[in-house]
């Protein structure tokens, strides 16, 4: 594996674990973490803070010929400020898959996805990486849990970054619908690759899935 080119995927729904799997295991092998999500995130951010309605499609497209996204040193940073706390607040996590689910963004963001795959070793996670982004991967999964796992776990972050006027019920609503939203879109639908190992994390620890993937990995 020393000389090996290493490309790893990571797919699945919002709140199954992705992201916090997809560090450890980049820490672990020494890969470039790309958070697909938080690209996403932050364009759905500029747009709220301008102003712009989710749907209007050409005022996006314009805002995104000046927008730059990077990941530096674990942070975000939307045309160079850092934005890690913003972008997962409430208001971005309900209208994000508005934005993802335009084709003409999706195509402006898996150009800049595969241009930051080129030059290292990665791990990239998001919703279509497997299927679209990096077909190609030489190693894929598929992470996933239970949609009232999920909900509980997103509530239980929102409360601890002090957010108010929420409720775990509501939460789970939203969870259902973005799912919904992800699966069944025209272009780049959320689904599994047919050669994606599954890691359910419903009942397991993040330590258990992040060993789990490190042990498929080296065995190559």
């Amino acid at each position: 594996m020393v000389n090996k080119k290493i490309i790893v995927a990571v797919d699945g729904p919002a709140g199954a674990g992705k992201s916090t799997i997809s560090k450890k295991i980049a820490e672990v092998l020494k890969l470039e973490y790309i958070d697909t999500g938080a690209m996403y995130r932050a364009l759905t951010l500029k747009v709220i803070n301008k102003g712009i309605n989710p749907n209007d499609v050409k005022s996006i497209l314009e805002i995104m010929e000046d927008t730059t996204i990077e990941f530096i040193n674990n942070h975000v940073y939307l045309d160079g400020i850092k934005v890690d706390e913003e972008i997962r607040k409430n208001i971005v996590t309900n209208h994000v898959s508005e934005i993802s689910k335009i084709a003409e963004v999706r195509k402006k963001m898996v150009d800049m996805q595969r241009k930051l795959s080129e030059s290292n070793n990665v791990i990239m996670d998001g919703r279509d990486i497997g299927t679209v982004v990096l077909p190609h991967a030489n190693y894929k999964f598929f992470i996933t849990a239970s949609v009232e796992e999920r909900a509980r776990r997103r509530y239980k972050e929102l409360l601890e970054k002090g957010e108010k006027d929420i409720t775990y019920d509501q939460i789970l609503i939203e969870i259902k619908k973005r799912d919904e939203i992800d699966s069944t879109r025209e272009i780049a639908p959320l689904k599994k690759s047919p050669d994606a190992h599954l890691i359910d994390t419903t009942n397991k620890t993040i330590d258990e899935c992040v060993n789990e993937i490190i042990e498929i990995i080296e065995r190559g």
